[in-house]
């Protein structure tokens, strides 16, 4: 399979990106209009074309690009569109791609503004069976998560602009989004852990990056219980998603730049 991909570089990227952002503006503009099938064709057809540029810059650097951050937005922009695809393929919300398609677009716009040096190097402890798995995980996570974030955006500012919606029925879209992506939270945790105990010969060292992690998990089940014991109280809620999200980035991107990490985090990107 590898071996039909072509070899690709950080210099190709705009190649692909551009070309991905103009299917993602066909593809929001179809939703508007309710073209269905050409806002879904548009859509996938981003993926694809996203998802080429991903598999060959695997194949050219000879390991998965999940290293550096430039490499995990290149993914987090791909499981963004997926996840507004699955959101409108679900529950037909035409508003979903649009917004799905601006978050991926900026991340793509930061990669070509701000390129990551890329090279074939992955250090001995990232040359695991679990390096894969454990990464994804989070990145489909938190593509799910912000799809969730983006639902209990939309129902907060036209509940507050009057707008009448179906409020029990968006939450119950955000519940089930945050369900998945929480989901996915715990196995990248767990399998992060089974990897930690193998390189390092312990589960859990308190590192920034994890106590992070950890703070994140705690917050989307605060979100969760209150979701359970408060359902109609949705301005909570909503404040609970987002507070969680922000977490989300703090562990994702942002713990690089804490004093606390600085030389002392086995997790940063680099």
């Amino acid at each position: 399979m590898m071996d039909i991909l072509p070899f690709l570089d950080w210099n190709h990227f705009a190649f692909f990106a551009i070309p991905t952002m103009l299917l993602l503006v066909a593809s929001a503009v179809s939703s508007m209009y309710m073209r269905r099938t050409w806002a879904l064709v548009a859509a996938v057809l981003a993926v694809l074309v996203l998802a080429l540029f991903i598999g060959g810059m695997w194949h050219s650097l000879e390991r998965p690009p999940l290293r550096t951050m430039g490499e995990t937005r290149l993914w987090y922009s791909l499981f963004l569109i997926v996840a507004g695809i699955i959101v409108y393929m679900r529950w037909g919300y035409k508003w979903i791609l649009p917004f799905s398609a601006v978050l991926s677009t900026v991340f793509m716009i930061i990669n070509l503004a701000k390129p990551d040096i890329h090279n074939k190097t992955l250090m001995p402890a990232l040359e695991s069976p679990y390096f894969v798995p454990h990464v994804i995980s989070y990145i489909v996570a938190y593509s799910l998560l912000g799809a969730a974030l983006l639902v209990g955006c939309y129902l907060l500012i036209n509940k507050r602009r009057g707008v009448p919606m179906k409020e029990d029925l968006l939450m119950h879209t955000s519940d089930n989004l945050v369900y998945s992506g929480v989901a996915f939270l715990m196995i990248g945790l767990l399998l992060g852990a089974i990897w930690a105990k193998q390189a390092w010969g312990t589960y859990w060292e308190w590192d920034p990056k994890e106590t992070w992690a950890a703070i994140t998990m705690i917050s989307y089940l605060l979100y969760m219980h209150h979701r359970l014991y408060r359902p109609r109280a949705f301005a909570v809620s909503i404040v609970l998603l987002v507070m969680s999200f922000l977490f989300l980035q703090i562990c994702w991107y942002g713990v690089n730049y804490l004093p606390s990490a600085q030389g002392s985090s086995i997790h940063t990107y680099s």
